[in-house]
């Protein structure tokens, strides 16, 4: 089970898309992340369950330039062949 993630704080404009998609990677997760209009990013994470936990780790940092303030977390049917930047919704 895929889970998303609403990630708040000061994540946009701080590469935290970018940094998460080479994360998710480098974990060969599988999904999407994107910038939400109310500044807030939200990403669909699935693979094993470690590597799921720890991109969700690595999401409550983020990149060295982002302040992330909040994590939360639902699960969500998913399947994904890769990892992708959406645009913003």
């Amino acid at each position: 089970m895929a889970k998303l993630l609403h990630i708040s704080g000061r994540v946009q404009g701080v590469n935290y898309r970018e940094a998460m998609r080479q994360e998710a990677q480098r974990l060969d997760i599988t999904g999407w992340v994107r910038n939400r209009r109310d500044g807030s990013v939200e990403a669909m994470v699935d693979g094993p369950t470690e590597a799921v936990e720890a991109i969700i780790a690595w999401a409550r940092r983020g990149p060295p330039s982002a302040l992330v303030t909040d994590v939360q977390m639902s699960e969500h049917p998913g399947s994904f062949t890769s990892f992708e930047r959406l645009p913003t919704e």
